[in-house]
């Protein structure tokens, strides 16, 4: 991750990220794939079920244990 804050994926939305939520897309990703969009708690929700109703959401983190995975190496 760069030195700046992460910041939600809502389209317009400027607030701090609390949430990553990972996904996947099965027709053009592998299964072991994670795609992430970062959420405020606002949008987590909201966000959460438009990747859920298409099949793609494979898990919703807090953002310090996201980072504490990836630092750890996935």
């Amino acid at each position: 991750m760069s030195d700046e804050k992460p910041i939600c994926s809502a389209k317009g939305c400027r607030l701090d990220a609390v949430w990553v939520l990972a996904w996947n897309n099965p027709k053009i990703h592998t299964p072991e794939r994670r795609k992430t969009w970062l959420a405020c708690d606002e949008h987590r929700e909201h966000l959460s079920q438009f990747l859920g109703v298409r099949g793609f959401l494979k898990d919703v983190v807090e953002l310090p244990e996201w980072q504490a995975r990836e630092a750890a190496g996935g």
